[in-house]
């Protein structure tokens, strides 16, 4: 019985030290990453702006039926009518891919080349397994083709840490969709 009142003490004591230690640092993360957030929103500005020498917008913008306030923005490397016919993956399907993704600035987050278990360099998924922007690329592009996609923090991994990523960040990716390995009939 003289354990209950002796912890129920230490959490009291606790509750009432710890806040008080805290009390110098009580930055939100929002507050903690503005400027941050700010240089990346900017950032995905100017990319939305960006135009070829011939005047047309560099990229196209994606936006989901299910979700009409998110978007990507996608560019392709490749000559689309050479890839026209391949298959483009569904929400369900499997796909392989390479990507390489960087910040806004060009810091290197993460990259599929060091993979080897299904082949150098690639990267085996669901697209309902990934954030949000891969899955809205992925279903625009067809085996073969090679794109360069901006996700914005809002359909990447949001406002927290995730992944080692950090909060507010627009995402780069270079990517190519090499294979849906399993392709399934779309039921529609």
């Amino acid at each position: 019985m003289k354990k209950l009142p002796l912890a129920f003490l230490i959490v009291l004591i606790s509750s009432w030290l710890l806040p008080s230690c805290g009390d110098d640092d009580n930055t939100t993360v929002a507050e903690a990453y503005a400027e941050w957030k700010a240089k990346n929103d900017a950032w995905l500005l100017e990319q939305q702006a960006r135009t070829n020498p011939d005047g047309t917008p560099y990229f196209k913008t994606l936006i989901p039926s299910w979700n009409p306030a998110g978007y990507v923005l996608i560019h392709y490397f490749n000559d689309r009518s050479e890839t026209e016919g391949n298959l483009s993956p569904l929400y369900t399907s499997t796909v392989d891919t390479r990507y390489y993704l960087t910040y806004y600035e060009g810091t290197a987050i993460d990259s599929s080349y060091l993979q080897t278990t299904y082949g150098a360099g690639i990267f085996r998924t669901k697209c309902s397994d990934v954030i949000e922007g891969w899955a809205i690329a992925l279903q625009d592009m067809r085996c073969g083709d090679t794109a360069e996609v901006v996700i914005p923090y809002a359909q990447g991994y949001g406002v927290s840490t995730s992944n080692g990523v950090l909060p507010y960040s627009a995402l780069k990716f270079n990517m190519s969709l090499v294979d849906i390995p399993y392709y399934e009939t779309n039921p529609n």
